[in-house]
């Protein structure tokens, strides 16, 4: 397939891309990684006027640690991701998702902000900025606007950038002491877009016991204190299950809890049924995935 004519530019400077989005509008489209871009291109699902390649302006993939937290151009690669120390550091959920974006070529292009803008409700970028509770800042003409990342996303491949605005910086705040932070997904295929997927985190408190100075018996669970459940690939954005987040909060950290929250998802998720699954089938995936991904988190605690 080919795609139809447009006109190409390189814009080196962001000052010259908001002159180019003003020019084109609806009519130009950015690339960064163009790893979803540039087959709907080909496939002339998208026939833009213009596209505007941004990757020549500098310092947007920049992963550096700063008073703010960790901050993350748009324009980093997932292979940079996947490889940061920093990454690995603070803001380990990314770490873990990383590997199951798509393949090793399809990272070595793709860009944390590209993925954030698209907004697939099926990606694994965007679950995690909501799970982090991240703030998305975007670029425009005279400044800059901080968006947070669960009201970024609006819907399937929508988000909250206005007209002329661009995904310039990804902000990962300092996580309290105790976190801890789980992935995992399950696909047809490794790198298919996921039938289900859940990005996680918990903080645990010490037992009852422990609590009134009396010390834990050995054995005894621990107490769920804070928790974030996102789950992805289940809607039309990332969708944080606050009903199973309730059933967890301030109880023992034992099998009859993680069943109760597993319940509690059915008032949380409304998923699409398709040729792929079903909404029931979709269901008892996101339970499978609490149990393990929060299970392994228990554990790793202990």
């Amino acid at each position: 397939m080919k795609p139809a004519p447009f006109e190409y530019h390189r814009p080196v400077s962001l000052a010259e891309t908001f002159d180019l989005l003003d020019r084109y509008g609806d009519d130009g489209r950015l690339l960064a990684g163009g790893q979803s871009l540039v087959p709907a291109l080909n496939l002339r699902l998208a026939a833009p006027r213009a596209v505007i390649d941004i990757n020549r302006i500098p310092d947007l993939d920049a992963i550096r640690v700063t008073a703010e937290g960790l901050v993350i151009g748009a324009l980093a690669r997932q292979e940079a991701l996947e490889r940061s120390p920093l990454v690995r550091e603070h803001a380990p959920l990314i770490a873990a998702a990383i590997p199951h974006v798509g393949h090793s070529a399809i990272r070595a292009r793709g860009t944390i902000g590209g993925s954030l803008a698209l907004a697939d409700p099926a990606a694994e970028l965007p679950a995690c900025a909501v799970a982090l509770g991240a703030t998305i800042r975007a670029g425009h003409r005279g400044g800059t606007r901080d968006i947070p990342a669960d009201e970024f996303f609006r819907g399937i491949y929508t988000t909250a950038l206005a007209p002329g605005e661009i995904v310039t910086e990804i902000l990962v705040p300092r996580s309290a002491p105790g976190w801890r932070w789980g992935f995992d997904e399950l696909a047809r295929r490794h790198g298919d877009f996921a039938l289900a997927g859940l990005a996680a985190g918990i903080r645990l408190a010490e037992g009852s016991a422990a609590v009134a100075g009396r010390g834990a018996a050995e054995g005894e669970p621990s107490e769920y204190k804070d928790q974030r459940l996102v789950f992805f690939g289940l809607g039309t954005r990332p969708v944080r299950a606050r009903r199973a987040e309730a059933a967890l909060a301030g109880r023992r950290a034992d099998a009859d809890t993680l069943a109760a929250a597993g319940w509690a998802l059915d008032g949380d998720l409304n998923p699409p049924g398709d040729v792929h699954g079903s909404p029931v089938l979709r269901r008892h995936l996101a339970r499978v995935l609490l149990s393990r991904v929060v299970a392994r988190l228990v554990e790793a605690r202990a």
